[in-house]
């Protein structure tokens, strides 16, 4: 059994057990760097997308080009709808 203040991470194939904090901070530095790549490839699609209608003759989509609202955003918006 690990230690409170240790983790079990598995790499490939194999376990291994590393402390808390830096488990935590490897966690959300590979988040950080998958929500930037995704981000990224939404970009490339959208002007993939827009390309290929262009190619057809059929025109661009509308409201294809939009982003979501962040979580700051989406608070503030519920607070004013709740009064």
């Amino acid at each position: 059994p690990s230690t409170p203040e240790k983790a079990m991470v598995c790499f490939g194939s194999m376990f291994i057990e590393l402390p808390k904090a830096k488990t935590r901070e490897m966690l959300r530095q590979d988040q950080e760097e998958l929500d930037e790549e995704i981000n990224n490839l939404r970009k490339e699609l959208r002007v993939k997308v827009n390309r290929l209608y262009e190619a057809q003759g059929k025109p661009e989509l509308k409201g294809f080009n939009l982003n979501p609202m962040s979580a700051e955003e989406m608070k503030l918006i519920n607070r004013i709808l709740e009064g």
